[in-house]
């Protein structure tokens, strides 16, 4: 068993939700000597580039979440231009990006995972992106946590799904098969210029929540799969560039287009980085 391998099969045997919530709890602390030691040893291994915050002082943060969550200058991540332009949502790297075939998403090193699955079992859902595309991005410890909007949509529905806290670097991803469709994650469904478009939070390894813009805290939520019908609840529209999520200990954003609607940047691929507001694809339809 080589190193990769054996960080994968510790994964399989540490107690996942019982370790996230108790970094969540830490992550919560508003004690000064809590939190800014937590802080401040974060910044230093991370290399986090406090500049580009709105609040430049990390010892000023609340909490450790407040921090890690943190606001940027919005000057440093403008939002590209053009209503087919279809923008980045987040800063951190491209796992994977492409096509979806027959049904599934390229994770890495020739694992696929099923896109009904991603999408919490949902086969009418699923069929509206057959064929479509897709892009994975990573998001870092130091990277902004905040998920923007890739293009204006108006919220149809969103769907949160149950499941493991496995890591979702690297790594793991080229180990451990359908990692993202196993992790707790929501799915929201948007309207836009190019049709169904779905954005997916996918959390991960001490991972304290997910939350979105018109719910607040989504995760840890329920033992169940829950869907929300926004035609029916409320009238959510959000522009193209503001923000629709945020993790509190990072993790993916999975975007996924219908088929023929939409082409990815040509010069895009596993392992780019991306800047949230950054050219990411264009509307072709």
């Amino acid at each position: 068993m080589n190193k990769d391998q054996l960080f994968a099969f510790l994964q399989h045997i540490t107690p996942q939700k019982a370790l996230s919530r108790f970094v969540g709890r830490i992550a919560e602390c508003t004690s000064k000597p809590v939190k800014n030691t937590f802080i401040s040893q974060f910044v230093k291994k991370y290399q986090v580039d406090m500049s580009e915050a709105i609040n430049e002082d990390p010892l000023s943060y609340r909490n450790f979440n407040d921090f890690f969550t943190r606001a940027i200058k919005p000057e440093l991540r403008p939002i590209a231009g053009g209503d087919k332009v279809i923008a980045c949502p987040a800063d951190g790297a491209i796992s994977q990006i492409g096509n979806i075939d027959h049904g599934t998403i390229y994770q890495a090193k020739g694992h696929r995972y099923s896109l009904t699955e991603l999408l919490g079992g949902d086969a009418e859902l699923s069929n509206q992106f057959l064929g479509g595309k897709f892009a994975t991005v990573y998001l870092s410890p130091r990277d902004y946590h905040r998920v923007h909007m890739p293009l204006t949509g108006k919220l149809v529905k969103t769907i949160h799904v149950p499941g493991k806290l496995f890591s979702v670097n690297k790594v793991t991803a080229e180990q451990i098969p359908s990692v993202f469709a196993r992790n707790e994650r929501t799915v929201c469904i948007f309207e836009t210029a190019a049709g169904p478009m779905a954005v997916i939070l996918v959390g991960a390894m001490i991972v304290a929540s997910i939350e979105t813009v018109w719910t607040g805290q989504v995760t840890p939520f329920s033992k169940q799969v829950q869907t929300w019908d926004y035609d029916k609840l409320a009238n959510v529209e959000l522009k193209k560039g503001t923000e629709m999520g945020r993790f509190k200990l990072g993790s993916t954003a999975i975007v996924l287009f219908g088929k023929d609607v939409a082409e990815w940047e040509k010069h895009l691929q596993a392992d780019s980085q991306t800047r949230m507001g950054m050219a990411f694809g264009r509307v072709t339809r």
